[in-house]
């Protein structure tokens, strides 16, 4: 699968929490990194400067989805199952 054209869904969806070029304190899910172009393509693909997570992430159907709307939705469910202090099933926070 490709990167779907005027998407950019896992440059805003996903968390990254380590500082890399342009964002020193990482970027919180949600907010479009600094790099996510007019066009909502990455700025530094293909750059040394880009986080490991994003070179890693691939676009799968089952992250994208048909639509960048869709997209967004899945990659913040994600985020969220994903998340270090997610309660565990039966825990009482």
């Amino acid at each position: 699968m490709q990167c779907r054209t005027d998407c950019g869904a896992c440059c805003i969806a996903i968390s990254i929490h380590q500082p890399f070029y342009g964002m020193p304190n990482g970027k919180p899910a949600g907010v479009p990194c600094v790099h996510l172009s007019p066009a909502m393509r990455c700025g530094v693909f293909g750059d040394t400067r880009r986080p490991a997570l994003c070179d890693a992430f691939k676009p799968e159907p089952a992250y994208c989805g048909d639509t960048r709307e869709q997209a967004l939705v899945r990659l913040a469910r994600l985020e969220v199952l994903s998340a270090p202090d997610r309660p565990e099933r039966g825990d009482a926070r």
